[in-house]
């Protein structure tokens, strides 16, 4: 039997979010409707039975990567992507404040003729505490001044793009936090997309402002150097030899 390849892929790490999979995964199925997806969620390490939780629901378009110990969002993305079949992939947080009702608009310009190289989504009415509010914004802010990536809200976890492009960036821990930035540095063009925000379904969050503050200063200066050595061309630019294009 051939493999099976969906129109997109969904792709959800997840650490510690068993209460989250059956809200999560009825919000999906009913947004995607009548498409050809498939959802993969990526279990980072869990000690709370997320993978089973997500296997027993016995959907057919629901695939489960697991990790044998959390190695963070980056590297549960970067799994997802790999063992994703459809050419489009678009991101989402595992904790139920990425309304999935907002795949379809995400996925939607990546279908179309002359598609973006990333759809980065930008909650408004963020529903968070202030003080996460105020630190994303700071971060955001100093992050938008020394990489001019003109990306307000780099921390949506919404984001939608080509596999096969997302595949040939540099992968490092906690990349998922600078797309916009590699995206444009590697002469891929990023689409702004304005999207819902919700509370977190249940649960708590697995990361600090302070966690965060921490790795983003050290990440920022990171990848500044990855940028300013980056491939200025992207391949749709590129006029290859029919025995060497890209798939």
């Amino acid at each position: 039997m051939p493999e099976q390849h969906p129109e997109f892929s969904i792709v959800v790490p997840m650490k510690n979010e068993a209460e989250n999979v059956a809200h999560l995964v009825a919000a999906i199925e009913a947004a995607c409707e009548g498409r050809d997806f498939e959802a993969i969620f990526v279990d980072d390490g869990s000690d709370d039975g997320t993978a089973e939780t997500a296997r027993a629901l016995g959907k057919d378009w629901l695939r489960i990567v697991q990790h044998p110990r959390s190695a963070g969002q980056s590297a549960a993305v970067h799994s997802g992507v790999i063992a994703a079949r459809g050419p489009v992939i678009c991101t989402m947080d595992g904790d139920g404040q990425n309304p999935p009702d907002e795949i379809p608009r995400m996925v939607a310009p990546l279908l179309a003729d002359n598609p973006p190289g990333l759809v980065a989504g930008e909650r408004q009415r963020r529903q968070d505490t202030w003080s996460k509010r105020f630190a994303s914004r700071f971060a955001n802010g100093l992050r938008g001044w020394l990489l001019q990536d003109g990306t307000r809200d780099t921390g949506c976890g919404l984001k939608a793009f080509r596999r096969a492009d997302f595949l040939r960036l540099p992968f490092f821990n906690h990349m998922h936090r600078f797309l916009p930035a590699l995206f444009n540095a590697h002469g891929l063009r990023v689409q702004h997309m304005p999207v819902s925000h919700a509370e977190r379904h249940a649960g708590r969050s697995n990361y600090t402002n302070f966690q965060r503050a921490l790795v983003g200063i050290v990440d920022l200066f990171g990848v500044m150097w990855v940028i300013r050595r980056a491939k200025r061309v992207s391949p749709d630019e590129i006029r290859w030899p029919d025995d060497a294009k890209p798939s």
